[in-house]
């Protein structure tokens, strides 16, 4: 063979390996195990609570005049070349991550200029030398279509377990109609304008508590792994728990998990919504809509804790509720077997939580209450369940068990303190993990 031939051949293959390295995307593979290790429910910020026409209408309404439904939360502030900075917490760890990105309320493309993980050190800051871009099918970049999702490339790196993860999002354009959660339970961080994505932090940003668009975090994890997800409203997000610390009682259960060696492998995932109902829209669609989407789809989903029906009951009940925002204790029964059954043809043993008391809140009413102790009543008894955590139980007064214990009380007598939030945490049985 003459010089030049070897010289052409050896070229060829030169460049044809250049090219197999420069098109390699990492991938999972069918036999991985991958668990999520945190997750949040994605919501539309125009999700509103409905408000009830009074009973009166005042002079000059007609008098089957429903006024425009009354925002519970303030709109987010539009995003457009900057980045978005956000904070994590991990429940079990492993040594490769995928992170889920959301556009399910956007009417637009999401476009992402660039993503990256990286390690939390303190405030807007990484852990330095642990920043990592994040790839999408070997892109650096991507376009989200409106309603859908995307699922970064998997990455080598090291999840702690029950750790802070930084997940930073530059949007080089646009995005009016974020998708979010709003109920942020860590400080975000926005940039002024420009990439700063792999910035060791965010200069003079202005910050938040909601996550942009990030849905959930999924690590490689060993085969006996399993996920818990904690399906609910805003008892379940944590809404008056204390931001930063990781004190909302899905949280509090994954350290209770940890620190226990037959249980350390179980993921505790958050798909609470504050204001969520079972069986209507209002801040977040409703529990039976998002069921798909926040349980069966989650990686590696074994139990699932369900704890909804308080906001139908309040709601339902006040003065001027119509349909179909009145609803019945069967109607709230009828729905709770609905998830059942949908969650036994997967496989996943589903654990009934008691709702929690609430007489003294605003939408507390005689009928409610009746409402609410028959459905407790129902969980209890008929075995519906595969389990039941008697989290009233663990958090009501012993003198007046219609109300909540004082101590947990921190403002409205439905939303449970920091204490609470432990008592319903320590309430759940591990041994239904094992």
């Amino acid at each position: 063979m003459q010089k030049s031939q070897v010289i052409c051949k050896a070229l060829i293959v030169a460049v044809v390996m250049a090219l197999m390295g420069a098109s390699f995307v990492p991938q999972a593979r069918a036999e991985d195990h991958w668990v999520a290790t945190w997750a949040a429910s994605p919501q539309s910020a125009r999700f509103v609570f409905p408000r009830m026409r009074p009973a009166t209408p005042p002079p000059g309404a007609q008098p089957n005049g429903n006024p425009p439904p009354a925002p519970i939360f303030p709109a987010p502030p539009t995003i457009n070349n900057q980045t978005v900075r956000m904070i994590v917490h991990t429940s079990i760890g492993g040594h490769r991550v995928c992170v889920q990105f959301s556009n399910a309320f956007g009417t637009t493309p999401l476009e992402i200029g660039a993503a990256h993980i990286a390690l939390h050190d303190k405030d807007s800051g990484i852990v330095a030398g642990s920043d990592r871009p994040l790839t999408f099918s070997g892109r650096s970049s991507f376009s989200i279509p409106p309603a859908a999702e995307v699922l970064s490339d998997p990455l080598e790196f090291d999840v702690p377990k029950l750790g802070d993860l930084v997940i930073s999002v530059f949007i080089p354009s646009e995005a009016s109609t974020p998708t979010v959660h709003l109920t942020g339970l860590h400080t975000t961080y926005i940039s002024q304008a420009g990439d700063f994505t792999g910035a060791s932090s965010i200069s003079d940003p202005k910050t938040m508590e909601l996550w942009y668009w990030v849905s959930a975090v999924d690590v490689e994890a060993p085969s006996k792994s399993g996920v818990i997800v904690a399906f609910g409203d805003s008892i379940t997000d944590g809404a008056t728990s204390t931001v930063n610390t990781n004190r909302s009682w899905p949280s509090q259960l994954a350290e209770r998990l940890a620190a226990n060696q037959s249980t350390s492998d179980v993921a505790v995932i958050n798909e609470g919504i504050s204001g969520n109902r079972l069986l209507n829209d209002g801040a977040g669609v409703s529990a039976l809509a998002r069921f798909d989407r926040d349980v069966l789809s989650q990686p590696g989903v074994k139990w699932l804790i369900v704890l909804e029906g308080i906001n139908d009951i309040g709601i339902g009940n006040l003065p001027g509720a119509e349909p179909p925002d009145t609803v019945t204790a069967d109607d709230l029964i009828a729905a709770h077997k609905q998830i059942i059954e949908r969650a036994h043809m997967h496989g996943i043993k589903v654990i009934g939580a008691t709702l929690t008391p609430y007489v003294g809140a605003t939408y507390a009413t005689e009928k409610g209450e009746a409402m609410r102790e028959a459905v407790n009543n129902w969980m209890r008894t008929s075995h519906a369940y595969d389990a039941v955590v008697d989290f009233d139980a663990a958090v009501h007064d012993p003198a007046n068990p219609e109300q909540i214990r004082a101590a947990f009380n921190i403002r409205d007598h439905l939303h449970p303190n920091d204490e609470g939030y432990k008592a319903m945490a320590s309430a759940v049985d591990l041994s239904l993990f094992k």
